[in-house]
């Protein structure tokens, strides 16, 4: 069965870097999937920030996180990797990140961007805090 776990999340002193991995299993990692990372911050709802296609390796960046924040992967080991620059107090929140097993889902996240309604499996979190 799918399953996705993030990992890489702390405390950071505003200014500085993280990443965060999401390792992926129980799907064809590199065949037609988007793999997404979310955020949530404390009172607030749940946010879609970027997303990678697993084939292709396109990647979707909302406006918010635009240089900033940077998507890879690595194909062998099945993982996402988001790298986050210059951290501010903003950034403060709890960090998913999704599947959407679908071959054209790129189309559908360039046209309606990063809804987790249209994002099927979700990891358990890892809370990023910035001080």
């Amino acid at each position: 069965h799918v399953q996705l776990v993030e990992s890489g999340g702390g405390s950071v002193q505003a200014g500085g870097s993280l990443s965060l991995s999401c390792r992926t299993s129980g799907f064809k990692y590199g065949n037609e999937a988007c793999v997404a990372w979310f955020r949530q911050a404390p009172v607030k709802e749940r946010e879609g920030i970027t997303a990678i296609h697993t084939d292709t390796g396109e990647a979707y960046y909302d406006e918010s996180v635009l240089g900033r924040f940077s998507l890879s992967q690595d194909k062998r080991a099945s993982t996402v990797f988001l790298q986050i620059d210059n951290l501010g107090s903003k950034d403060t929140a709890e960090y998913y990140c999704a599947a959407y097993l679908y071959w054209n889902c790129m189309r559908v996240v360039r046209a309606r961007g990063v809804l987790d309604s249209d994002f099927n499996y979700w990891g358990q979190g890892t809370q990023v805090t910035v001080s």
